[in-house]
């Protein structure tokens, strides 16, 4: 039986409430002390001398209460600590002050081929591959920056952890007595990126639409996703392709690894080849020590995704085409060859076929992308999605600014809806986000719109129809009318496109002689 016992602190106490036990002839094989407690293990206590037990220690000066316990907390945090090391999945060491190790996990045992008792026997110089590591944390007190180490070969970045012994009541600012280190593979460290930058997931639900284009979009996206060859996905700028190329991550076998993105156009040339191949410590000027793995690395077992790839230099096209062919690499600066499983998907709103005529794509690294390809329509080109998009947008920034959700009325329908949309869905959401910011209404009306955004409803009110406030409303009135009603040849239907009523959809085809009679 484990039992507690309460005492108040005084010298040669612990001695005596052991020399009661020893008394009653019960073996004692485990005793922590930690005023105002003393736990103890006696296999040979059994629960009906409790009693007394109890009154033998009471003839003790300071001993109070007696309790039983399931296990000893010193031996509770050893388990606790074993299993935490256990389910870690990142490799750890703990070493002394000399920088030998004294705890390692499974996860280090695995990544170094060693059992946990055998590392437990070596330095940390026996064990990583860059020499002189041991004697610089030694020598810095345990507090060196993170930076990448290779342990059996292979890259990890290490985080260095001190460990400090306490000095009176401060239990941080110590004398170092040893360091815990934490090793993060490339492919560990490209997970943690994912899950912070797609927290919310990712799937074809999040693609908002309902339209004829969108849902056979989907139909063919669902398709190449599961499909593990390159994807090219083309459109316009702000049509949402990387929400689409997300989506098919999110189906893909390779859902359950990384999906990192590299925009080409942001980047120049050199940056973009370091964030995509990584380097070696020392490659160039600025070169964090230790070296850095790029994206390639980090995304092994899952998906890159290479937005505006028209813009990348043809340098970069020729290193990315020799990946595509092989799946090896080079990082900057090293001349070990890196292999990883990596899906490329790219886009681009950039016609790739007239760069390869004109010279400035190549036509090898065009075809070894364009294995698969998905067309982002226009939101002019369904325009169907735009209310719903809109409703969308309006929900999120109303949450963004604190405020009730708005709702839009018939007149800032119209308007929407009879836009052009340059911009496609990015413009829509800038629109919907300055309204909301900057009206109090709770009732978005075609005035807020356009204040937000200038002229949006420029290419539906003719110049010579401003004159006033209600020639201006009328004429724009008629022009959507006159627009939608091929499509939605009746007022129930048009009434339904719109959102509105029936009545008020038929009273305004009346007044504006909408079909025209012949």
């Amino acid at each position: 039986m484990r039992i507690n016992i309460q005492f108040k602190d005084r010298v040669g106490i612990a001695h005596e409430i052991l020399a009661v036990l020893a008394r009653r002839g019960l073996n004692v094989v485990a005793v922590e002390v930690d005023p105002p407690n003393i736990y103890i293990d006696s296999p040979e206590l059994l629960e009906f001398m409790l009693p007394s037990l109890q009154t033998d220690c009471q003839s003790v000066r300071g001993v109070g209460e007696i309790k039983v316990l399931d296990v000893l907390p010193g031996i509770r945090r050893r388990l606790n600590l074993d299993t935490m090391m256990a389910v870690m999945e990142d490799p750890v060491l703990a070493i002394d002050a000399s920088g030998h190790i004294v705890i390692a996990n499974v996860a280090a045992a695995t990544a170094t081929r060693m059992s946990e008792s055998s590392l437990c026997q070596r330095s940390l110089n026996q064990v990583l591959d860059d020499a002189g590591i041991q004697e610089e944390l030694v020598n810095c007190g345990f507090r060196l920056p993170s930076r990448e180490v290779s342990l059996n070969g292979e890259p990890y970045f290490m985080d260095v952890t001190p460990v400090s012994e306490p000095q009176g009541l401060d239990i941080t600012h110590g004398r170092s007595v040893g360091a815990v280190l934490t090793f993060h593979a490339p492919t560990r460290i490209g997970g943690r990126l994912h899950a912070l930058q797609h927290s919310e997931g990712s799937g074809f639900h999040f693609i908002i639409g309902e339209s004829e284009q969108i849902r056979s979009l989907k139909t063919k996206a669902a398709r190449v996703a599961v499909v593990d060859a390159p994807l090219l996905i083309t459109g316009e700028t702000g049509t949402g392709k990387e929400l689409l190329a997300q989506a098919c991550h999110g189906v893909s076998g390779r859902s359950n690894a990384a999906f990192l993105e590299l925009n080409c156009a942001a980047l120049p040339e050199s940056l973009a080849e370091s964030e995509l191949f990584g380097y070696m410590s020392g490659a160039f000027t600025g070169a964090q020590r230790g070296g850095k793995p790029g994206l390639f690395e980090m995304a092994d077992g899952g998906t890159v995704f290479l937005d505006e790839i028209g813009e990348m230099s043809l340098y970069l096209q020729a290193k990315l085409l020799r990946f595509l062919n092989d799946g090896k690499f080079r990082r900057i600066g090293s001349d070990k060859e890196v292999k990883v499983n990596v899906r490329i998907i790219s886009a681009t709103h950039r016609n790739l076929r007239k760069m390869v005529q004109e010279g400035s794509f190549r036509e090898d690294l065009f075809y070894r992308l364009n294995v698969l390809h998905l067309e982002m329509p226009a939101l002019r080109e369904r325009p169907d999605d735009i209310l719903p998009l809109a409703r969308h947008f309006i929900e999120r920034a109303c949450t963004q600014a604190q405020k009730p959700v708005c709702r839009l009325n018939s007149s800032a329908c119209a308007a929407l809806v009879s836009n052009h949309w340059p911009g496609n869905v990015r413009q829509l959401q800038n629109v919907v986000f300055r309204a909301i910011t900057m009206s109090d209404q709770r009732v978005l009306d075609a005035a807020d719109l356009d204040w937000a955004e200038g002229s949006i409803t420029a290419d539906v009110v003719k110049s010579d129809a401003t004159e006033s406030w209600e020639l201006s409303v009328n004429a724009f009135e008629r022009s959507l009318l006159e627009n939608l009603y091929p499509q939605y040849p009746s007022s129930r239907k048009l009434a339904t496109r719109l959102a509105t009523s029936h009545s008020m959809i038929a009273t305004k085809l009346r007044k504006y002689g909408i079909p025209q009679k012949r």
